[in-house]
């Protein structure tokens, strides 16, 4: 997929919110959250929790993180790393790119890439 997936407007996602794609929209094996950081930046992260099945779009998101809604386990919006117990492992990124007011997920392809 390497024009990726249109996901969103820019304007559909508001600074410290998240939208949950459901797998039949990125086929992929579970949903994944796209993350609208409280500076603008979008990140999109599997959705579910690597120490709870818990929603990460239900979390609070500010400074490049997302806090998990069940234990507070917060996760960088960036790599997908914990960044404090109890969780000890991170969750999967996926690369996304703005392109003319139109935010375009790249499912299984890593941040960064």
């Amino acid at each position: 997929m390497s024009d990726g997936i249109r996901v969103a407007a820019v304007d559909d996602v508001e600074p410290g919110e998240a939208l949950v794609l459901d797998t039949a929209v990125t086929g992929t094996d579970e949903p994944i959250s796209l993350f609208r950081d409280d500076d603008g930046t979008y990140y999109a992260l599997d959705d579910t929790c690597s120490h709870e099945d818990a929603s990460l779009a239900d979390g609070w998101i500010e400074a490049g993180e997302v806090e998990c809604p069940l234990h507070a386990t917060r996760f960088c919006l960036s790599d997908g790393k914990p960044m404090c117990l109890p969780a000890t492992k991170p969750v999967r990124t996926h690369k996304v790119e703005v392109r003319d007011d139109e935010v375009l997920v790249f499912p299984g392809v890593p941040a960064g890439s």
